[in-house]
């Protein structure tokens, strides 16, 4: 079977910058909904478009492609007597960005009375390698079209 719209597609998939960091080793399979569901960058759905189980590429992504260039206006502090008790050094929190819209930070730092966040993805600015072996292609079930992603093993879990 192709991959074409509405296809459940599974698949192998390492993630490396251009340095060879690897930070996704590919070990463990990952389904997702093809047809411009936002569950792929859309240059590795292209990609994959009218291929079939056993299909392998390498592709490599600039930042604009993948998570977008640093913003250093995502970078702020806030008081440590303002931060929430038992959140640590990569930790997530949800605050308002610049402008006023509610977004995740990274925390990065917590140096004396100050906790540093970055609102930036961690792999902005950074050229991506994704190395890709379609593994599984079937028709998505409607719930899954519905839902808009792939459910059960290496899908999304309700």
């Amino acid at each position: 079977m192709k991959i074409t719209q509405n296809t459940a597609v599974t698949l192998r998939m390492k993630v490396t910058d251009n340095r060879g960091l690897v930070y996704e080793d590919g070990k463990t399979p990952v389904s997702y909904l093809h047809g411009d569901y936002d569950n792929l960058f859309p240059k590795v759905e292209a990609a994959l478009e009218g291929q079939e189980a056993g299909f392998q590429t390498t592709l490599e992504l600039a930042t604009e492609d993948t998570f977008g260039e640093r913003d250093e206006a995502l970078v702020t502090t806030m008081p440590k007597a303002e931060f929430p008790p038992g959140v640590k050094v990569g930790s997530q929190i949800q605050r308002p960005g610049p402008d006023g819209e509610l977004r995740y930070y990274f925390v990065t730092k917590i140096k004396g009375p100050t906790v540093l966040l970055d609102g930036n993805h961690p792999l902005c600015g950074k050229t991506l390698r994704f190395a890709l072996k379609v593994m599984d292609v079937r028709v998505a079930s409607a719930e899954e079209i519905a839902h808009q992603h792939v459910h059960g093993e290496h899908g999304h879990q309700h």
